[in-house]
Protein backbone atom coordinates (compact mmCIF):
# COMPACT_ATOMS: atom_id res chain seq x y z
CA UNK A 1 0.00 0.00 0.00
CA UNK A 2 1.06 3.77 -0.72
CA UNK A 3 0.01 5.98 1.71
CA UNK A 4 -0.67 9.89 0.90
CA UNK A 5 -0.88 12.54 2.83
CA UNK A 6 -2.92 16.16 1.60
CA UNK A 7 -1.72 18.94 4.42
CA UNK A 8 -1.46 22.38 4.30
CA UNK A 9 -1.55 24.61 7.77
CA UNK A 10 -4.24 27.22 5.90
CA UNK A 11 -7.82 26.24 5.55
CA UNK A 12 -9.66 26.78 2.35
CA UNK A 13 -6.86 25.79 -0.18
CA UNK A 14 -8.58 22.70 -1.11
CA UNK A 15 -7.29 20.03 0.64
CA UNK A 16 -10.45 17.70 1.47
CA UNK A 17 -11.14 18.11 -2.61
CA UNK A 18 -8.03 17.28 -3.50
CA UNK A 19 -7.96 14.15 -1.32
CA UNK A 20 -11.16 13.37 -2.81
CA UNK A 21 -10.21 13.50 -6.55
CA UNK A 22 -7.04 11.49 -6.28
CA UNK A 23 -8.93 8.47 -4.81
CA UNK A 24 -11.58 8.28 -7.18
CA UNK A 25 -9.01 8.52 -10.00
CA UNK A 26 -7.32 6.07 -8.06
CA UNK A 27 -10.58 3.89 -7.60
CA UNK A 28 -11.58 4.30 -11.32
CA UNK A 29 -8.24 2.50 -12.60
CA UNK A 30 -9.37 -0.22 -10.57
CA UNK A 31 -6.81 0.47 -7.31
CA UNK A 32 -8.69 -0.37 -3.89
CA UNK A 33 -8.72 3.04 -1.62
CA UNK A 34 -9.03 4.21 1.46
CA UNK A 35 -9.24 7.50 2.89
CA UNK A 36 -8.59 8.95 6.15
CA UNK A 37 -10.58 11.85 7.78
CA UNK A 38 -8.29 13.60 10.15
CA UNK A 39 -9.93 16.71 10.40
CA UNK A 40 -12.21 17.27 13.30
CA UNK A 41 -14.33 19.48 11.20
CA UNK A 42 -15.46 16.33 8.91
CA UNK A 43 -15.46 17.76 5.79
CA UNK A 44 -14.64 14.71 3.52
CA UNK A 45 -16.83 12.42 6.48
CA UNK A 46 -19.47 14.95 5.58
CA UNK A 47 -19.04 15.06 1.67
CA UNK A 48 -19.72 10.85 1.38
CA UNK A 49 -23.09 11.41 3.68
CA UNK A 50 -21.95 10.78 6.82
CA UNK A 51 -22.33 13.37 9.64
CA UNK A 52 -19.62 13.64 11.83
CA UNK A 53 -21.63 15.41 14.68
CA UNK A 54 -23.40 11.77 14.52
CA UNK A 55 -21.40 9.32 14.15
CA UNK A 56 -20.61 7.00 17.35
CA UNK A 57 -17.20 5.94 15.85
CA UNK A 58 -14.70 7.06 14.25
CA UNK A 59 -11.08 7.74 13.63
CA UNK A 60 -10.70 8.95 17.46
CA UNK A 61 -11.27 5.39 18.84
CA UNK A 62 -7.73 5.11 17.11
CA UNK A 63 -6.49 7.23 19.60
CA UNK A 64 -8.28 5.81 23.16
CA UNK A 65 -5.59 3.04 23.67
CA UNK A 66 -2.44 4.70 25.02
CA UNK A 67 -0.48 5.02 21.44
CA UNK A 68 -1.61 1.12 20.74
CA UNK A 69 -4.22 0.06 18.22
CA UNK A 70 -6.49 -3.09 19.07
CA UNK A 71 -5.80 -5.55 16.30
CA UNK A 72 -9.17 -5.36 13.71
CA UNK A 73 -10.10 -1.93 15.09
CA UNK A 74 -9.27 -0.18 11.98
CA UNK A 75 -11.50 -2.55 9.65
CA UNK A 76 -14.32 -2.14 11.94
CA UNK A 77 -14.05 1.45 11.99
CA UNK A 78 -14.60 1.47 7.87
CA UNK A 79 -17.52 2.98 6.11
CA UNK A 80 -18.71 2.74 2.61
CA UNK A 81 -18.91 5.70 -0.15
CA UNK A 82 -19.95 6.66 -3.15
CA UNK A 83 -17.49 4.99 -5.19
CA UNK A 84 -17.50 0.73 -4.64
CA UNK A 85 -13.33 0.98 -4.64
CA UNK A 86 -13.32 3.71 -1.63
CA UNK A 87 -13.52 2.94 2.17
CA UNK A 88 -13.39 5.59 4.62
CA UNK A 89 -12.13 6.10 7.94
CA UNK A 90 -14.16 9.11 9.15
CA UNK A 91 -13.94 11.86 11.67
CA UNK A 92 -16.11 13.24 14.26
CA UNK A 93 -15.65 16.46 16.47
CA UNK A 94 -14.50 14.12 19.42
CA UNK A 95 -11.07 14.57 17.43
CA UNK A 96 -11.25 18.37 18.38
CA UNK A 97 -10.37 16.84 21.67
CA UNK A 98 -7.59 15.04 21.17
CA UNK A 99 -4.72 17.67 21.47
CA UNK A 100 -6.18 18.48 25.03
CA UNK A 101 -5.69 14.70 26.30
CA UNK A 102 -2.14 14.27 24.30
CA UNK A 103 0.00 15.50 26.85
CA UNK A 104 1.88 12.98 28.35
CA UNK A 105 0.92 10.22 26.20
CA UNK A 106 3.48 8.75 24.11
CA UNK A 107 3.21 6.88 20.97
CA UNK A 108 0.40 8.68 19.75
CA UNK A 109 2.00 10.73 17.03
CA UNK A 110 2.28 6.82 15.37
CA UNK A 111 -1.24 5.76 15.65
CA UNK A 112 -2.46 6.58 12.21
CA UNK A 113 0.90 4.69 10.94
CA UNK A 114 -0.16 1.36 12.98
CA UNK A 115 -3.42 1.61 11.95
CA UNK A 116 -2.77 1.44 8.54
CA UNK A 117 -0.07 -0.83 9.03
CA UNK A 118 -3.07 -3.30 9.72
CA UNK A 119 -5.01 -2.68 6.31
CA UNK A 120 -1.72 -2.82 4.30
CA UNK A 121 -3.24 -5.90 2.58
CA UNK A 122 -6.68 -4.61 2.02
CA UNK A 123 -5.96 -1.67 -0.01
CA UNK A 124 -3.44 -0.27 -2.51
CA UNK A 125 -3.72 3.55 -1.37
CA UNK A 126 -4.59 5.41 1.26
CA UNK A 127 -4.51 8.81 0.67
CA UNK A 128 -5.24 11.19 4.16
CA UNK A 129 -7.14 14.69 4.32
CA UNK A 130 -5.24 16.32 7.15
CA UNK A 131 -6.54 19.37 9.44
CA UNK A 132 -5.32 23.12 8.87
CA UNK A 133 -3.44 22.95 12.23
CA UNK A 134 -0.02 22.07 13.43
CA UNK A 135 -0.77 19.29 16.39
CA UNK A 136 -0.81 15.24 17.00
CA UNK A 137 -3.08 14.83 14.15
CA UNK A 138 -0.90 16.70 11.26
CA UNK A 139 1.92 14.87 13.21
CA UNK A 140 0.07 11.36 12.61
CA UNK A 141 -0.56 11.85 9.38
CA UNK A 142 2.74 13.30 7.71
CA UNK A 143 4.40 10.46 10.08
CA UNK A 144 2.38 7.83 8.03
CA UNK A 145 2.93 8.96 4.75
CA UNK A 146 5.74 8.51 1.97
CA UNK A 147 4.56 11.44 -0.14
CA UNK A 148 2.48 14.66 0.53
CA UNK A 149 0.74 16.88 -1.77
CA UNK A 150 0.16 20.39 -0.41
CA UNK A 151 -2.35 22.39 -2.07
CA UNK A 152 -1.73 26.07 -2.27
CA UNK A 153 -4.85 28.63 -3.26
CA UNK A 154 -3.50 30.85 -5.61
CA UNK A 155 -3.79 34.47 -3.99
CA UNK A 156 -1.46 36.32 -2.05
CA UNK A 157 -2.24 34.96 1.77
CA UNK A 158 -1.98 31.55 1.15
CA UNK A 159 2.06 31.95 0.51
CA UNK A 160 2.23 32.81 4.06
CA UNK A 161 0.59 29.63 4.77
CA UNK A 162 2.99 27.06 2.93
CA UNK A 163 5.90 28.65 4.28
CA UNK A 164 4.44 27.58 7.37
CA UNK A 165 3.57 24.48 6.41
CA UNK A 166 7.49 23.99 4.62
CA UNK A 167 9.03 25.02 8.11
CA UNK A 168 6.86 22.22 9.88
CA UNK A 169 7.69 19.82 7.60
CA UNK A 170 11.24 20.33 7.74
CA UNK A 171 11.08 19.95 11.60
CA UNK A 172 8.95 16.58 10.77
CA UNK A 173 12.02 15.35 8.38
CA UNK A 174 14.47 15.70 11.55
CA UNK A 175 12.50 12.65 13.24
CA UNK A 176 12.12 10.73 9.97
CA UNK A 177 14.63 8.20 9.05
CA UNK A 178 13.61 9.34 4.95
CA UNK A 179 12.82 12.79 4.05
CA UNK A 180 9.05 12.83 3.37
CA UNK A 181 9.06 14.05 -0.28
CA UNK A 182 6.51 16.79 -0.96
CA UNK A 183 4.77 18.12 -4.18
CA UNK A 184 3.18 22.01 -4.01
CA UNK A 185 -0.20 21.84 -6.14
CA UNK A 186 -1.19 25.26 -7.08
CA UNK A 187 -5.62 25.49 -6.48
CA UNK A 188 -8.64 27.37 -7.26
CA UNK A 189 -6.44 29.16 -10.23
CA UNK A 190 -8.37 31.72 -12.13
CA UNK A 191 -6.22 32.96 -15.05
CA UNK A 192 -9.15 36.54 -15.26
CA UNK A 193 -7.27 37.48 -11.95
CA UNK A 194 -3.97 39.27 -11.35
CA UNK A 195 -4.01 37.35 -7.44
CA UNK A 196 -3.80 34.25 -9.21
CA UNK A 197 -1.03 35.34 -11.93
CA UNK A 198 1.12 36.81 -9.96
CA UNK A 199 0.31 34.06 -7.06
CA UNK A 200 1.50 31.17 -9.53
CA UNK A 201 4.61 33.13 -10.74
CA UNK A 202 5.71 33.86 -7.27
CA UNK A 203 5.46 29.83 -6.32
CA UNK A 204 7.39 29.21 -9.47
CA UNK A 205 10.59 31.42 -8.45
CA UNK A 206 10.52 30.33 -4.65
CA UNK A 207 9.60 26.54 -5.19
CA UNK A 208 10.88 25.68 -8.16
CA UNK A 209 11.86 21.90 -7.54
CA UNK A 210 8.41 21.07 -5.45
CA UNK A 211 5.83 23.21 -7.47
CA UNK A 212 3.71 20.92 -9.86
CA UNK A 213 3.86 22.50 -12.82
CA UNK A 214 0.28 22.80 -13.51
CA UNK A 215 -2.43 24.40 -11.10
CA UNK A 216 -6.42 22.98 -10.51
CA UNK A 217 -8.84 25.54 -11.95
CA UNK A 218 -11.35 27.24 -10.13
CA UNK A 219 -14.39 24.36 -12.14
CA UNK A 220 -17.74 24.83 -10.39
CA UNK A 221 -17.91 21.28 -11.77
CA UNK A 222 -16.09 20.27 -8.65
CA UNK A 223 -18.25 22.34 -6.07
CA UNK A 224 -21.57 20.52 -7.99
CA UNK A 225 -19.66 16.92 -7.27
CA UNK A 226 -19.50 17.74 -3.97
CA UNK A 227 -23.05 18.52 -2.99
CA UNK A 228 -23.74 15.52 -5.44
CA UNK A 229 -21.49 13.19 -2.87
CA UNK A 230 -19.83 11.53 -5.80
CA UNK A 231 -16.14 11.55 -6.38
CA UNK A 232 -15.19 14.41 -9.17
CA UNK A 233 -14.68 11.68 -11.84
CA UNK A 234 -17.68 10.45 -11.09
CA UNK A 235 -19.59 13.80 -11.28
CA UNK A 236 -18.21 14.42 -14.35
CA UNK A 237 -14.94 12.82 -16.01
CA UNK A 238 -14.12 15.49 -18.39
CA UNK A 239 -14.70 18.55 -16.78
CA UNK A 240 -11.37 21.01 -16.22
CA UNK A 241 -10.99 20.07 -13.01
CA UNK A 242 -10.72 16.31 -13.36
CA UNK A 243 -8.59 16.58 -16.31
CA UNK A 244 -6.13 18.75 -14.25
CA UNK A 245 -6.43 16.41 -11.13
CA UNK A 246 -5.88 13.01 -13.55
CA UNK A 247 -2.35 15.29 -14.74
CA UNK A 248 -1.19 15.19 -10.97
CA UNK A 249 -2.21 11.90 -10.47
CA UNK A 250 0.37 11.20 -13.39
CA UNK A 251 2.56 13.43 -11.73
CA UNK A 252 2.47 12.11 -7.83
CA UNK A 253 2.61 8.60 -9.35
CA UNK A 254 6.05 9.41 -11.63
CA UNK A 255 7.22 10.78 -8.22
CA UNK A 256 6.84 7.30 -6.04
CA UNK A 257 10.40 5.46 -5.66
CA UNK A 258 10.73 2.52 -7.78
CA UNK A 259 9.97 -0.29 -4.91
CA UNK A 260 6.79 1.42 -4.43
CA UNK A 261 5.72 0.97 -8.04
CA UNK A 262 3.04 -1.76 -8.61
Amino acid sequence: MRVWAVANQKGGVGKTTTTIALAGLLADAGKRVVVVDLDPHGSMTSYFGHDPDALEHSCFDLFLHQGNVPQGLPQELLLPTSHERIALLPSSTALATLERQSPGQNGLGLVIAKSLTQLWQDFDFALIDSPPLLGVLMVNALAASQQLAIPVQTEFLAVKGLERMVSTLAMINRSRKQALPYSIVPTLFDRRTQASLSTLRALRNAYPEQLWPAYIPVDTRLRDASRAGQTPSQFDAKSRGVIAYQALLKHLLARLPASQVA
